[in-house]
């Protein structure tokens, strides 16, 4: 079984955690979710999904406050981690060790056990120390993934554009999808 660790922290765009909770489930793959604090009163803000909603979609939930959770260990096998969205409190945490929560000690185990680690960061403008603590992660081959908008796609709405991120990111955890309008399809509308 495909198993993925998926966490939503605190930033804006809890909405990318959501839609990879749910084409993950379509697709059959298996998830391990973990919410912080902090994402639940985004998700409130943000959007009109009921956290009990959010839980069904995965296949197991995990209190960010329970560090002794299966993905706290290197045993726990799984194929990856994704933090959609990624704060920058989380980013820091996960730069320099400091495994306070499941989120981030999820993400410090993915990391020394070289398994996929996917942030989809989310600040604006960024600043010299956040882009020192992503240079550290991606040096130790963390993807730092943005959700930067593509227009290449011709998105029509907000679902285009989160569905293409959320494409993106199934991408480089090596999962076949069709929710990417990829460029050599685009040049061949044109």
């Amino acid at each position: 079984m495909f198993r993925i660790v998926v966490a939503i922290s605190g930033a804006t765009g809890a909405i990318y955690g959501i839609k990879f909770l749910e084409e993950a489930k379509k697709a059959g793959i298996e998830t391990q979710l973990i919410i912080s604090d902090s994402a639940k009163r985004t998700i409130q803000l943000e959007t009109n999904y009921q956290l009990e909603d959010i839980q069904k979609l995965a296949g197991r939930e995990f209190s960010n406050n329970d560090i002794a959770a299966p993905p706290a260990s290197g045993s726990y096998l799984h194929q990856g981690m994704v933090v959609a969205p990624c704060s920058m409190k989380t980013l820091s945490a996960i730069a320099n060790g400091y495994a306070d929560n499941l989120i981030n000690r999820a993400a410090d185990v993915t990391i020394k056990e070289r398994r996929k680690l996917i942030l989809l960061v989310r600040e604006t403008p960024l600043s010299p120390i956040h882009l020192e603590n992503m240079l550290k992660l991606s040096r130790l081959g963390v993807v730092i993934m943005p959700p930067v908008l593509s227009f290449y796609n011709r998105p029509r709405d907000i679902e285009d554009i989160i569905k293409q991120t959320t494409g993106r990111v199934f991408d480089q955890l090596g999962i076949r999808n069709s929710l990417v309008n990829r460029w050599d399809k685009v040049i061949t509308l044109a």
